[in-house]
């Protein structure tokens, strides 16, 4: 919640700092933000090298019909949520967003100050590529057994999360701070901030209307009433708003879905591994919000293009970092390889993200209350058992 209200209070400051500051701070400003995203975008590949290839070598190590079944209901499950949030959005977002006119690319115009210079980070890979050499390497420490390289991957891992949770948080509200001054110089701010608030409340009713959904599909398999097994998992929904994180939810969310009457040891099985690839709330939330910002700068978007970003969304933010954001961190990549985004637009989509974070947490860790029931049912305990 500290880096919300960060975040938060960087919006309010870079719109009021606009209307007082002199140009050269302003360039000041704009040159943080241009070596800020070089930087950023030389993390992405390094990122998402280093939290998909252990998370896949963790998996494949679990082999067996549970963990295949398990996964793949969490990926449908996630791929659900975000054809869902994309059909909602292309249906309601054009009339709301219409309403406050397009605010055109969101670049420094005439009117913004921009950069003294800036310093070129070229990353050491594409985001396509990072992918691929995070399956292949995954699957083979999965099943090569090769400890030595899955150490020296987890450690990479550690490294990266400190690098995300020593310099690129704290720095974040910086970075948007010069954003929304830029904007605020050209003139657009104000049109975005009202497109925020109409986006905002379409996702979190779109967040009670998946979890309803997840529940019923869950209830039809298990044979008990939807709502009634969606109460028992509100603890966890809750507690998820307060940590921001599905990891530090476990103990809450494995309590509750024990009370649902799953299996312990099916529980205990299904509520860590859907910790880290189960990800509905934020694919809602990433798709929804990507496809408003293109709508809003008339930026063109197809139903072909976001089935691709849809089905890699689901792969690439798995086993996302245990921070806040960590999600659209995840996804900076492909919103920048697939849909076209800019620098502002992956920075507008990390202050729009991090504002919902804790609905999005909350919806992904309740979900798991309903794989839970559904693995439950088709795994019995003398299954898992054996």
């Amino acid at each position: 919640m500290k880096l919300l209200w960060r975040i938060l209070a960087a919006i309010a400051l870079g719109i009021g700092a606009a209307y007082v500051l002199p140009f050269w701070a302003g360039r000041v400003f704009m040159t943080f933000n241009a070596i800020f995203a070089q930087f950023l975008g030389f993390l992405i590949p390094l990122l998402i090298l280093g939290y998909v290839a252990p998370a896949i070598a963790e998996i494949g190590t679990k082999a067996g019909k549970m963990l295949a079944a398990t996964a793949l209901l969490a990926y449908v499950m996630t791929l659900g949520a975000g054809w869902f949030s994309f059909g909602i959005s292309a249906w309601s977002f054009p009339e709301l967003i219409s309403s406050g006119g397009q605010v055109g690319a969101l670049e420094a115009g005439a009117a913004a100050p921009e950069a003294f210079f800036t310093v070129e980070m070229p990353p050491l890979f594409g985001v396509m590529t990072a992918l691929v050499l995070a399956f292949v390497m995954g699957l083979g420490m999965a099943y090569s057994g090769s400890s030595a390289l899955k150490r020296g991957f987890d450690e990479f891992r550690v490294i990266i999360s400190k690098t995300i949770m020593g310099v690129i948080i704290p720095l974040l509200p910086v970075y948007i701070f010069g954003i929304f001054l830029s904007m605020t110089m050209e003139g657009q701010v104000g049109r975005v901030l009202l497109t925020f608030v109409s986006i905002i409340a379409v996702i979190f009713a779109m967040h009670v209307v998946l979890l309803l959904g997840q529940f019923t599909i869950a209830g039809i398999v298990d044979g008990r009433n939807p709502l009634k097994a969606l109460k028992t998992m509100l603890p966890a929904y809750f507690t998820a708003l307060g940590t921001q994180s599905s990891a530090a939810t476990i103990p809450v969310t494995l309590r509750q879905v024990k009370a649902l009457g799953v299996n312990e040891s099916t529980a205990g099985f299904v509520v860590p591994l859907c910790a880290t690839i189960h990800m509905s709330g934020s694919a809602l939330k990433i798709t929804s919000c990507a496809l408003a910002l293109m709508i809003m700068q008339g930026m063109p978007w197809s139903v072909g293009q976001f089935a691709g970003f849809i089905a890699m969304l689901g792969i690439t933010i798995i086993a996302a970092p245990g921070v806040p954001g960590g999600a659209i961190m995840a996804s900076l990549g492909l919103l920048s390889s697939m849909l076209g985004f800019s620098e502002a637009d992956n920075a507008l989509m990390i202050a729009l993200y991090i504002t919902m974070d804790s609905f999005g947490t909350a919806c992904n860790v309740t979900g798991d209350g309903a794989i839970a029931l559904i693995i439950n049912r088709l795994f019995p305990p003398k299954a898992v058992s054996q």
